[in-house]
């Protein structure tokens, strides 16, 4: 079975208005629009040059990008910050931003979130035994990117 080549854009004109209609789909990465224009083939200077050209008219914001990728996942997918933080960091998003993504989330309502988190997977859990089950927990809520600490507090005083 043939696969279909993808057609390669040469106008640098016709791929300025493409990522333009791929940015205002939905908020995205510098990195993330620079890999779909390497994709349709254009070359190093007019992928910088049509990257500048859109940060300029405002459909690329890697600030922007950063909060709504942030607040979204967690909410979301209550997801934890480190889960968040390397997420951002695989985007190739600068620390600055992933730093100023991150004081969007509440403390409160993200410890709120961990302990939802944590009786949701409780009540699925069919294991017996207290110390095993809270393990299971406890590894839970690290793969959903949550902090050790702050696991084994929530963990600590509440009755799963």
């Amino acid at each position: 079975m043939d696969i279909p080549k993808k057609q390669k854009i040469t106008d640098e004109k016709v791929a300025l208005a493409k990522a333009e209609h791929y940015c205002a789909y939905q908020e995205r990465s510098q990195q993330e629009v620079r890999d779909k224009i390497y994709e349709w083939g254009l070359w190093t200077e007019a992928v910088e040059n049509i990257i500048s050209q859109l940060i300029t008219a405002g459909f690329l914001n890697e600030e922007r990008f950063a909060k709504a990728y942030a607040l979204g996942k967690f909410r979301q997918k209550a997801w934890g910050k480190i889960k968040i933080k390397q997420g951002l960091k695989f985007k190739k998003v600068p620390d600055v931003l992933i730093k100023k993504a991150m004081l969007l989330i509440d403390g409160d309502v993200y410890l709120k979130t961990l302990e939802q988190v944590l009786a949701k997977k409780s009540n699925i859990l069919l294991e017996k035994d207290a110390y095993k089950r809270k393990y299971k927990l406890h590894q839970y809520a690290i793969s959903r990117g949550y902090e050790n600490d702050l696991i084994a507090d929530v963990l600590k005083n509440s009755d799963l």
